[in-house]
């Protein structure tokens, strides 16, 4: 097996974009290294959002990874407890907790303003302090991003939520948590939360921080709730391979985790536009030297799409070729490597929301016979030779496992 190195960037795919021409911004923006494993190799399109699952990013990264989401997944929440070391107990739910700006009623902001983690942990910490008992607790992650765990039967993750990166602009109180079906426990459940919920924006809104803050983180969000997913060893589903993962969040450390995959945690890496790619190419250059395969997760095109500013997007899709890209295949000059980059999903700055399009991909390696696609985009993977894939057909296209 050839040494190996995917790398996602996550939610870098878009739309045709008038003021760029009609050109998407990866087509748009300059991506020499991009463009060269596609010239270089071949090319084609992969569904990473299967109908009937959330469009988010776990769903997105599982199914790249070729776990099927039908098979195994069961939130978001869970993955991250994973990661930060939590132990769920077996009545335990997790549930994804992040720090959101409303003004008035209405959701403006998925992320309070892109908080400071350090803020974040504080914001958090606080919150606990009122509002922790022998039901529920609340975890400290990266930025926006947290954790609440519900302990105990009485609560189910048997409920409908809204993703709050897909919510900008909508009333919480038309989006608040719903039961799933008519149990006892689901009514209970959301009850209960969506007044927990509530209760947040009067203990955040006075929070010194808060009160700071331009976008002031101003209220908790509950979503993607669940119980730790089983999952197969990824060196047993791909004939051995021994994996790493190299990230800056929580839900990708997770995946990596349950996979049985080696966590490298790169110092400066942030999961925005201003994290540390130089630290992450070489983090990823040195593990290939025990590891087969190395899973090289970027966040930054994601959040500058959430955010609606294609000037941010392009210059963080540049960032990610010429810093990351450029930087690794330079470490790896001469080494015999094979190298895929792909999004996981969608984010049209129109839209600042994901979406289920299928994905582009190019993979250059050994075995890889080169097609007549010239550049990395939407649109010329169409036509490339390898086609269009979905399930495991990817991963293991890249590892050339059977």
């Amino acid at each position: 097996m050839t040494k190996t190195i995917l790398i996602l960037t996550d939610g870098m795919a878009d739309e045709t974009i008038p003021e760029l021409g009609g050109k998407t911004p990866v087509e748009y923006a300059e991506t020499p290294h991009m463009d060269a494993i596609a010239r270089d190799g071949a090319c084609g399109t992969f569904l990473t959002l299967p109908a009937g699952y959330p469009t988010s990013s776990d769903v997105a990264n599982m199914s790249v990874m070729g776990y099927a989401p039908a098979q195994f997944y069961t939130g978001r929440g869970p993955l991250e407890a994973v990661s930060q070391g939590i132990d769920l107990a077996p009545n335990d739910v997790a549930w994804r907790c992040n720090l959101i700006n409303v003004d008035g009623d209405i959701l403006t902001d998925y992320s309070g303003g892109h908080i400071e983690t350090a803020d974040a942990r504080q914001l958090i910490a606080d919150l606990g302090d009122v509002l922790n008992s022998e039901k529920i607790t609340f975890h400290p992650g990266v930025s926006y991003r947290n954790l609440m765990i519900t302990h105990g039967a009485e609560f189910t993750d048997d409920v409908a939520y809204e993703k709050p990166d897909s919510s900008q602009g909508k009333n919480i109180h038309d989006i608040l948590l719903k039961p799933n079906g008519s149990s006892p426990a689901a009514a209970a459940t959301v009850a209960f939360l969506n007044d927990l919920m509530l209760r947040s924006r009067s203990l955040l809104a006075s929070h010194p921080i808060n009160l700071e803050r331009d976008v002031p983180a101003n209220m908790s969000w509950l979503w993607s709730p669940g119980r730790r997913p089983d999952l197969p060893p990824f060196s047993e589903k791909y004939a051995g391979a021994r994996g790493a993962i190299i990230s800056a969040v929580d839900v990708i450390f997770g995946l990596g985790i349950c996979a049985g995959m080696d966590v490298i945690k790169v110092p400066g890496a942030t999961g925005f536009i201003d994290t540390n790619y130089e630290g992450k190419a070489d983090a990823a250059a040195a593990a290939l030297d025990d590891h087969d395969f190395i899973y090289l997760h970027v966040e930054a095109a994601d959040e500058c799409g959430h955010m609606g500013d294609l000037k941010l997007k392009m210059r963080a899709i540049e960032d990610i070729d010429a810093r990351l890209i450029g930087r690794l295949r330079h470490n790896l000059k001469g080494r015999d490597v094979t190298y895929a980059v792909l999004p996981d999903h969608p984010v049209p700055v129109r839209l600042r929301l994901h979406t289920r399009d299928p994905v582009p991909f190019a993979i250059c390696g050994p075995h890889i016979k080169p097609d007549a696609c010239r550049i990395f985009s939407e649109r010329e993977a169409l036509s490339g030779d390898i086609g269009y894939l979905e399930g495991d057909q990817l991963m293991r296209r890249i590892l050339n496992c059977p």
